[in-house]
């Protein structure tokens, strides 16, 4: 009996782990396909640049020479210098001719003087074109621009009697002044350089690259018997799954990106192709799968290896087990061993998210700190940040479920952010792709509550995205809840349409974004943490570091003995936008009672002896807070209620700043007009020294309504 239930759990144990290879087989397969499409598609790019940059610096030198050729017309025989200044003003062309056309001349009824950089001498040496042999009127180059009274990308062709070599023309027409085309102007570029980049561009060691012509020929080829000798429609024709190759190029010919699978001579490639703007050409790279999937199947061959290995050895072990009493011992050790590949699991996971702080020590603008606690070896939870363009992407994320289902889902998520983010800047676009992504294989009906942020660094500027997620705290004047829109989370349903929200994020602002691991915290008398304790613990101005272990010690404190029931996962932002010197901050509270005005001068008594502030200057500034604190006293609350009236005071390297706050109605003493000083004290209004004094007394003086409370800032230099 005891050795039939160990074959069963023998059993149990191999299809588990199986299962559990075939879901890691599958994930590292899509990871290592989108790492090829992410490499594919950054080669494209390059190539498409490099590619650009010639076209685009062989259209200028044609382009800049139409109004010199338009005004040469009148005298034919200064023409031919148009192609040679083109040829010898631009390295990448080749040749140029200036083609008059058929009968516009009366002196030249044919006329194409050809202009071509001569490649051992380095010099410009002059051909004409218009001969018997070399039909130009006919030629693609001259007829195109023609018909379509625009710029015009010829296909390739080997120009036997005017450069001798593989080129490509751009051409343009030259009207007169009576708006009449007469001549082609052209620039003739060699496809050598292109083979060239063609041949550089390595994903993988047996893929292979093309460059496509509007009309389907292939330009360039690594593969050297394909270039300039046949069409992709050819090559279709030979492949094994003749529609799918078949789209493939209607696509590339409709001058579209993308990337789709193919079957030809008996394996299974992927296209990734991209279009070459203005030319009608299409980049592409083939990629065999065998190259792509390689190392993972290698892999999967030594893991099966070693699981036939393991469960030799576990049926040995079983018999020996069933014949004397050394089977607990093993046990023991095998769960030491799974606990170990746990622990590796979580060192695994928690290497994908950043865990370096602070994460940009260069950076004097922004001061981030991030923390995550799983519940058990391995969590849902997630976190991510970088910095791309100036701006700052991040996120945070709660996977439904726990243990190694909610990791995978997790690793997943976190790989689309940062595949969709690498490229995009709008939160809304990042989150909905990555939903639809992960709502296509779904299966297991797992989804994930994320938060998605884009803070430009530059501008101030913060952009977000919430989909199902706890609402952050963003701390400003005040802490409260940042406004969310009531988003679905990510993996529920395919083709939702995610609401972007944006705030201004200016300096000294910061963000704190949480899981429900946190708010959701419960005591052994299932009383949970909340976000009134949460909001109470980020008050006051500290580091981003020392914010987080604040916050920790709180929920230690409080949650007492109690297990950990969820994964803890915390954020937080702070905004400096520049250099902050360093300060220290004072608190003073009053009622709105005049008998407490007293209590200011001790208040300023510290700061100057703090700052070593001369008496004249301590004097000002304690009469500069009595006008401003009486005021609140006088007019900010009802006659016979009692108010309080906060001071702050933040004490920097070369200024005091002064914040008093009141809760009482609506008053901003800076909005009353500059009393005249001038008049006599008959003649003068009531009101206004009081704020004139102040203002003479500090350097800054700012008023604001925020959160019902009326905000007054004063800053003094010194």
């Amino acid at each position: 009996m005891k050795l039939k239930a160990g074959l069963l759990l023998v059993i149990v144990a191999v299809l588990t782990l199986e299962a559990t290879f075939i879901i890691q087989y599958h994930y590292s397969q899509r990871e290592i396909k989108k790492e090829a499409s992410l490499r594919a598609a950054s080669e494209l790019k390059s190539a498409e640049n490099k590619i650009m940059d010639v076209v685009n610096q062989a259209e200028a030198a044609v382009r800049n020479s139409i109004w010199v050729a338009e005004w040469c017309l009148e005298t034919p025989d200064s023409l031919k210098r148009i192609p040679q200044r083109i040829v010898s003003e631009n390295p990448v062309v080749v040749g140029s001719t200036m083609a008059l056309v058929p009968g516009y001349s009366e002196k030249y009824p044919l006329y194409a003087p050809y202009a071509m950089r001569d490649d051992e001498t380095g010099k410009i040496k002059m051909l004409s074109l218009a001969t018997e042999e070399y039909d130009y009127p006919s030629s693609e180059w001259f007829t195109k621009p023609i018909e379509m009274d625009e710029g015009y990308w010829s296909e390739p062709y080997f120009d036997e009697n005017g450069g001798d070599i593989l080129m490509t023309t751009f051409s343009m027409p030259v009207k007169d002044r009576n708006g009449k085309i007469a001549a082609i102007v052209t620039a003739d570029i060699s496809l050598e350089w292109l083979a060239e980049l063609i041949e550089r561009m390595k994903v993988y060691p047996n893929a292979f690259n093309m460059v496509v012509s509007r009309n389907g020929n292939i330009m360039v080829c690594t593969v050297e018997n394909l270039t300039m000798k046949a069409t992709i429609d050819q090559i279709a024709l030979e492949s094994d799954d003749y529609k799918a190759l078949d789209r493939v190029n209607k696509a590339m010919l409709a001058g579209q990106y993308g990337e789709m699978p193919v079957k030809y001579q008996g394996e299974i490639n992927h296209v990734y192709f991209a279009p070459v703007e203005r030319t009608g050409w299409s980049l592409s790279i083939v990629l065999p799968e065998k190259d792509l999937y390689s190392g993972v199947r290698r892999m999967a061959m030594n893991v099966q290896l070693l699981q036939l290995l393991g469960l030799s050895m576990i049926i040995i072990i079983l018999r020996v087990v069933a014949k004397n009493r050394a089977k607990y011992q093993r046990i023991n050790e095998q769960k030491e061993r799974i606990e170990n590949e746990l622990h590796i699991a979580r060192e695994i996971q928690m290497s994908m998210i950043p865990k370096t702080f602070p994460p940009f020590p260069e950076r004097k603008d922004l001061d981030l700190a991030a923390s995550i606690i799983p519940a058990k070896e391995v969590g849902g939870d997630l976190y991510d940040f970088f910095i791309r363009d100036e701006k700052l992407f991040f996120c945070i994320g709660d996977v439904s479920g726990k243990g190694i289902p909610a990791s995978l889902v997790m690793a997943v998520t976190r790989s689309l952010f940062r595949a969709m983010s690498a490229h995009e800047d709008s939160p809304a676009k990042i989150v909905t792709s990555m939903n639809n992504t992960m709502s296509e294989a779904n299966e297991r009906s797992m989804f994930v509550t994320f938060f998605c942020g884009v803070l430009d660094l530059s501008a101030g500027q913060l952009r977000y995205c919430n989909a199902g997620h706890n609402p952050p705290m963003i701390l400003t004047d005040a802490i409260r809840v940042l406004p969310v829109e009531p988003n679905l989370p990510i993996g529920i349903m395919k083709g939702v349409d995610f609401i972007e929200q944006e705030t201004p994020f200016l300096y000294d602002d910061a963000l704190f974004l949480y899981t429900d691991g946190l708010s959701e915290a419960e005591n052994a008398t299932k009383e949970q943490f909340g976000e009134d304790r949460i909001e109470k613990a980020l008050h006051g101005r500290k580091r981003s570091s020392d914010h987080l272990e604040n916050i920790k010690q709180q929920v230690s404190q409080f949650v007492g003995e109690a297990p950990q029931s969820d994964d803890l996962t915390m954020l937080f932002i702070h905004y400096l936008a520049h250099v902050v010197p360093a300060q220290q901050e004072r608190h003073l509270e009053l009622h709105n009672d005049i008998k407490q005005i007293s209590l200011l001068a001790e208040f300023i008594e510290k700061i100057a002896e703090e700052k070593k502030l001369d008496e004249t200057l301590a004097m000002n500034l304690n009469l500069a807070l009595e006008e401003a604190v009486t005021n609140v006293i006088l007019y900010a609350y009802p006659k016979g209620t009692d108010g309080l009236v906060d001071i702050d005071a933040i004490v920097m390297e070369h200024s005091l700043e002064f914040i008093i706050t009141d809760s009482g109605v609506p008053f901003d003493p800076t909005a009353a007009p500059e009393a005249d000083i001038t008049l006599s004290a008959d003649e003068r209004p009531i009101g206004g020294l009081g704020i004139f004094m102040v203002r003479k007394l500090m350097d800054e003086v700012h008023y604001q309504r925020l959160d019902n409370k009326n905000v007054l800032k004063m800053t003094k230099n010194i």
